[in-house]
């Protein structure tokens, strides 16, 4: 194992949008007995970024300094600007994931951040991270090489291309403008996709098709479902194309939370799940260890809540509470966030307090969702809450907890996919979810997974069945 490269010299530099950044950590960096190279820019006067950003890559490149931070407004185009030098590798990182990722993994040698994307705390956290990370295993130092080599022409190896790929790339080339297609060229180009993607939306155009051709939902509901199990973001649907799947599993978490539920209550809610194949059981944190048990083999995930169910936790024992979770063996973790700091406008702690958690997530590879607790919110506040979750990196945001006095409505659920919409953030519509009824309204609303106690209901509904005992107020 290569012997660990010691950092002394760090170059740093910043166009007018990132120096005040740059100050706040060139004297950060010099009070922790690093040696800086300051490439400017050295006030708030418009200047180009890709000046600065070349000025550091060009001291790492020619081995004056040991690696370089460089800082705009975004980030993206000094990273652009560093990674035309050779011999460096310009990682862009928002989160402390990125941060270890982008050394650990890439062997990053200039760590890019974007002053408007980050605030100055998260800013330091995330140097530190970058700076104590090596990059020592041989499989991710050859593939760094590989970069090096790819940017002198010569890279070794193959790259294989699927023949699919290709007949892929061709159709959509060939693609003449949306508006002169007739409705059976449409048709014709979406069963050819499914086709590609191997019938069922697994392929890598599956979303391109559901988002072009919206009768997918009536058309090819198999298509949708695997894509919803998959955690599509959202499938197109017009009103009047007809109705959405009435198999409806794949959606859903299967709760129970009730601070009384005894062991044997959650067995039984595992064998429930395994039985319908719900998305994952949501359960409080003493019982994840043994449903992980329960469930392993069967493709139910374990989900489990933290700062359940007041979001009132300090966001260090959110994150404490997250990670002992996913060690018992959670794959999805539904957080509460600080209300009170939400509607004080305390920006700063609502977004370290989510976080907190989805840097825990993001660094095991687990899903994070953010409940925002509707009924207590204003639409601003619950758009703000949404735009936080999206800066933290979450995977979802969620209506309700199901405990604080109200549930999941199609007007939240609505707006909560605005305010994400753009990106691969699901909504999880939760709280009061108990007939199939409800389930297509959130479904139809924007909803990607619903969170229910009465899920065996529901499925029972889809399919014509009457099951009774299985949605009262009782059962969350």
């Amino acid at each position: 194992m290569p012997e660990a490269i010691t950092i002394r010299r760090i170059a740093i530099g910043a166009d007018h949008g990132g120096y005040p950044l740059k100050e706040t950590l060139r004297s950060d960096l010099k009070q922790r007995g690093y040696v800086v190279e300051d490439c400017g820019t050295h006030n708030t006067d418009a200047v180009d970024y890709p000046v600065y950003a070349r000025a550091v890559a060009e001291l790492v490149s020619r081995g004056a300094c040991d690696v370089g931070i460089v800082i705009d407004k975004a980030g993206i185009g000094s990273s652009m600007a560093a990674n035309k030098v050779s011999g460096v590798r310009a990682g862009l990182c928002h989160d402390l994931a990125a941060a270890r990722n982008s050394r650990e993994h890439n062997n990053a040698n200039v760590l890019s951040l974007g002053s408007g994307v980050i605030s100055p705390e998260l800013a330091i956290e995330i140097v530190g991270v970058w700076l104590k990370t090596e990059c020592r295993e041989e499989r991710h130092l050859r593939r760094a090489g590989m970069i090096e080599e790819a940017v002198r022409g010569v890279v070794g190896g193959s790259v294989a291309v699927k023949a699919d790929d290709v007949a892929v790339s061709s159709v959509v080339e060939a693609m003449p403008a949306m508006e002169q297609l007739s409705e059976a060229d449409i048709q014709r180009i979406a069963k050819r996709m499914a086709e590609l993607s191997g019938g069922g939306g697994s392929g890598a155009f599956s979303s391109f098709a559901c988002s072009c051709f919206q009768a997918c939902a009536e058309t090819n509901p198999e298509f949708v479902r695997q894509l919803v199990g998959m955690g599509a973001d959202r499938v197109g649907h017009e009103p009047g194309a007809g109705s959405v799947p009435g198999e409806l599993a794949k959606y859903i978490d299967h709760t129970l939370l009730k601070p009384d539920a005894t062991i044997e209550q959650i067995e039984h809610l595992c064998s429930e799940a395994a039985e319908f194949g719900f998305a994952s059981v949501c359960v409080n944190p003493p019982f994840v260890r043994a449903c992980s048990d329960w469930l392993k083999g069967t493709g139910v995930k374990v989900c489990t809540v933290v700062g359940f169910p007041l979001g009132t936790h300090v966001p260090e024992i959110k994150a404490l509470e997250a990670g002992r979770a996913i060690r018992d063996g959670a794959r999805e973790i539904d957080m509460v966030i600080n209300i009170g700091a939400l509607k004080g406008r305390d920006e700063a702690l609502s977004f370290r307090d989510i976080r907190a958690v989805t840097d825990v997530c993001m660094e095991r590879g687990v899903v994070s969702k953010v409940i925002l607790e509707t009924a207590l919110l204003t639409d601003d506040e619950k758009v703000r809450a949404c735009l936080a979750a999206k800066k933290a990196g979450a995977g979802f945001v969620k209506t309700s907890t199901g405990f604080g006095g109200g549930g999941a409505t199609a007007h939240d659920v609505g707006l909560m996919a605005d305010a994400v919409r753009g990106t691969r953030m699901g909504v999880k519509a939760s709280g009061g979810i108990r007939s199939f009824e409800d389930a297509q309204k959130m479904i139809a609303a924007g909803a990607t997974r619903l969170g229910a106690s009465a899920g065996v209901k529901i499925i029972g509904e889809s399919r014509g069945l009457t099951v009774s005992g299985e949605g009262s107020s009782e059962r969350y």
